[in-house]
């Protein structure tokens, strides 16, 4: 029982993988539209130093958009806004430190980003961590669980009331969460979410993109039933060329190296739902979707099952410190 259930995440994963590279390598990648100037939304995206997170930043920052580069690097970051700042003068670009692998950290970042009296408009929750060796949080959580998503779900809930006052009915605060292709192989074990019991990297890293996935449709339903002018999507960005993927077993690595250029996309490719999702007018009052490659495509039969969302929902309240209404003070 311990070989099967440390062997089928890996080969779920896996093949999961091959489908992904296989529509990649028939299917053009998703080309952003010019969008109209963004003069005064504030946006942050987690993880914006580099890959994926950096072209998203980029672009926004393009917009006009007032971004907040959010990472646990100074160095990167500050490097981040300084090559941003070179390129284009639109609008404005920032750092500010945050640790999601920490909740005194998440807490800490979204007290002194309320302190500054901004608006918020666009939250892209973008950081992750990918089959790294068993390791733990600051906090005592499976690092994929922790970093990836109850850090983020931590973030956003402390962020609503903000993302709240700041959308109208004609242009609503937005919520992108990366999830990713590996979520359709994830199975949530809610009496085992730390995976104690038999852990492997394969099943942490998809069990926290299903979970990512589970939390926005949940996100969503919520906001809708309060008639609050936000809207909340997850986005697979594809299989991608970043750091992400320097976990990989050793025989996927040689596989990978020589075929990257052909089958993988760019940071720049990768980022480009997420920039739609975040920017787009198309996408106004639209949420709880499931976007890939530039499109609304449906998710794994069990990322729509609402018994699991709530139950999800209140377990990560109850790790986070949060009530059930997930709204709390800092």
């Amino acid at each position: 029982m311990w070989l099967l259930a440390f062997i089928l995440p890996v080969i779920r994963l896996y093949l999961v993988g091959i489908k992904v590279l296989l529509y990649q390598l028939f299917n053009k990648s998703f080309a952003l539209p010019v969008f109209p100037k963004q003069n005064g939304r504030v946006a942050i995206v987690t993880g914006g130093a580099k890959g994926m997170g950096y072209e998203t930043a980029r672009h926004l920052t393009s917009l006009g958009m007032h971004v907040v580069i959010a990472g646990n690097s100074e160095e990167e970051g500050v490097a981040a806004v300084k090559k941003i700042q070179e390129e284009q003068n639109e609008g404005k670009v920032e750092f500010q430190f945050i640790d999601l692998a920490s909740l005194k950290s998440v807490r800490q970042f979204v007290h002194k980003f309320k302190d500054r009296g901004l608006p918020l408009h666009v939250l892209v929750n973008n950081a992750g961590v990918m089959l790294v060796p068993e390791r733990k949080t600051e906090d005592g959580f499976e690092l994929h669980f922790g970093l990836n998503y109850l850090g983020h779900f931590l973030l956003t809930n402390l962020l609503l009331d903000t993302l709240k006052r700041s959308g109208t009915a004609d242009s609503c605060g937005r919520i992108v969460t990366l999830s990713s292709a590996t979520h359709y192989g994830g199975v949530i074990n809610l009496d085992d979410l730390q995976g104690r019991l038999c852990y492997c990297s394969h099943g942490a890293y998809s069990q926290s993109k299903l979970a990512l996935v589970l939390f926005t449709y949940y996100l969503q339903q919520r906001l809708t039933s309060g008639g609050f002018p936000v809207m909340a999507n997850a986005v697979d960005p594809g299989m991608v060329n970043t750091g992400l993927y320097q976990n990989l077993c050793s025989p996927a690595q040689l596989a990978k190296r020589p075929v990257a250029w052909l089958l993988f996309r760019t940071p720049a490719q990768g980022a480009s739902t997420s920039i739609y999702a975040a920017a787009s007018p198309e996408m106004e009052g639209a949420g709880g979707c499931y976007l890939y490659n530039g499109r609304r495509t449906q998710s794994s039969d069990a990322s729509y099952d609402e018994r699991l969302q709530a139950k999800l929902w209140k377990q990560s309240c109850a790790l986070v410190g949060l009530p059930d209404g997930g709204r709390s003070a800092e």
